[in-house]
């Protein structure tokens, strides 16, 4: 999806703006004034993941969301960097060249392992993940799914197939329905013009197919950030136990439980998020 082709009606457009960083072409909502703040979304979204929590935030920072590379309309400079410590790399060199030191950062399911894998780099005051995506499949889709997304990554084709089989108003709302957070009609609208874009497909595939966390998992005891973990009971795609677990590996983390939310609570009960966020940056 190119950034020339934004939807009017999409959120924070206005607040949108290029940023070259090598090796991407990045996408960055930048909003409010204050401390900086880097909030980075989950596999398969956008920064407009976060459209109802920027408000809350930008009355005491400065809000930037990058769309990560390949998704949403970040354009990719290279396709083989979408693992993990890749991607930290380009978004560390992304926050250089924007000259900002983030005071914290939020993350939103594998946003959240980003976020922890940054702090060895960008070193902030604290971490926020929400509903933090830092296990294993289980099972046997803890084989599968992987080497599916490997397969569909490498084939010219399949972006587009996907794109058009699954880009449907139905299938997209049964998409959502399965995390746990049906989300309302515009809601639905955003991410189903996502998933109708090829380019944005092809990112998420590649990011979920070259995506380890082996190494920032066994790191875990080491980060002595503060960081809060907060996970909704009702999330059908991370349970709640992946944050207690990974908390009790962590020596600075607290884990905090929304009740009656699914996976994308922060679109879902923002004001409930932020209610939990902000006391938690307020002493850094």
């Amino acid at each position: 999806m190119d950034f020339d082709r934004m939807p009017p009606d999409w959120p924070f457009r206005e607040q949108a703006r290029r940023v070259a960083s090598r090796p991407h072409d990045w996408c960055v909502i930048d909003a409010g004034e204050g401390p900086p703040l880097l909030l980075l979304h989950g596999a398969g979204g956008a920064g407009h993941s976060f459209r109802h929590l920027i408000p809350l935030l930008t009355p005491r920072y400065r809000v930037l969301v990058p769309d990560l590379p390949g998704q949403g309309f970040t354009r990719s400079g290279a396709r083989s960097r979408y693992g993990i410590d890749a991607m930290a790399e380009d978004t560390a060199r992304l926050c250089q060249t924007l000259d900002i030191r983030p005071h914290a950062i939020i993350g939103h399911s594998a946003g959240a392992a980003l976020a922890l894998r940054l702090t060895e780099t960008l070193q902030p005051k604290g971490v926020v993940g929400i509903n933090a995506a830092l296990g294993a499949f289980d099972g046997a889709a803890g084989v599968m799914f992987p080497l599916l997304a490997r397969v569909l990554a490498v084939t010219p084709f399949i972006p587009h197939v996907v794109a058009r089989l699954w880009g449907t108003p139905a299938t997209v709302a049964k998409l959502l329905t399965a995390t746990g957070s049906p989300l309302d009609a515009e809601g639905q609208a955003q991410y189903l013009a996502l998933v109708r874009d090829p380019a944005h497909v092809d990112g998420t595939l590649g990011m979920m197919a070259q995506w380890r966390l082996d190494d920032l998992m066994a790191r875990l005891p080491a980060i002595t950030t503060p960081t809060l973990l907060i996970t909704s009971s009702g999330d059908l795609a991370v349970p709640s136990r992946i944050s207690r677990d990974a908390a009790r590996h962590m020596p600075a983390a607290t884990c905090a439980e929304l009740a009656g939310h699914g996976h994308l609570v922060h679109e879902e009960a923002a004001a409930d998020v932020a209610s939990l966020i902000l006391p938690f940056l307020a002493p850094l």
